[in-house]
């Protein structure tokens, strides 16, 4: 992906520590999560996903919509469980707004977030032997420990952003024949932080 497209890619939008908080419900971020990776769906659509009754998909979807990280789908039509739902951007930046209640709300949701990933990864693993090999070869996992400043850190996260946005589901208007939601997890931190500077 060159530059100038990277570069058409909408910035991520600020999550607030209301929005933040929010998210701490598991059910939720899994929700905000599916609706990111696979574009609007309406609420019975989403309880298939994360395994609550429609609902409560609902409600948490109005919960999320109350902080404006979702909001119904141009399409809408119907009653509510039959509504579309979207993410109301294209990525999220969940690290907090600075102050300690922020710092709280993004830690907590930080953990949310691992339990999701960890979880996503292990239904691939449990599930790998029925994908086609050309799957199976494609995916892996690659694990660097990298000698880094933290400006040298910030710096190729944000390439790696630029290098992989453009692939997100609401910037793909037609989708190639073959795809499908492929998860990429990408993890930075100092691996022994407790013990400062290198």
């Amino acid at each position: 992906m060159s530059g100038g497209q990277a570069h058409s890619v909408p910035p991520r939008k600020v999550a607030g520590k209301d929005a933040l908080a929010a998210l701490a419900v598991p059910a939720r971020f899994a929700i905000l999560d599916h609706l990111l990776a696979s574009g609007p769906a309406t609420a019975s659509q989403c309880a298939k996903v994360v395994g609550e009754t429609a609902s409560n998909c609902s409600w948490h979807l109005r919960a999320l919509a109350k902080v404006g990280l979702v909001e119904r789908a141009e399409t809408a039509a119907g009653d509510g469980r039959d509504r579309p739902w979207k993410a109301t951007a294209t990525g999220f930046d969940f690290s907090g707004d600075g102050t300690p209640a922020g710092e709280l709300a993004g830690t907590a949701l930080e953990s949310v977030a691992a339990r999701n990933a960890n979880a996503a990864f292990d239904r691939y693993l449990a599930h790998r032997s029925e994908l086609s090999k050309e799957w199976q070869d494609a995916a892996g996992t690659h694990r660097y420990h990298l000698v880094l400043t933290a400006a040298e850190l910030t710096a190729l996260l944000a390439s790696i952003d630029d290098l992989v946005r453009p692939y997100v589901r609401p910037h793909r208007a037609e989708l190639p024949q073959g795809s499908q939601v492929v998860q990429l997890q990408i993890r930075s931190f100092p691996d022994n932080p407790a013990d400062g500077d290198v």
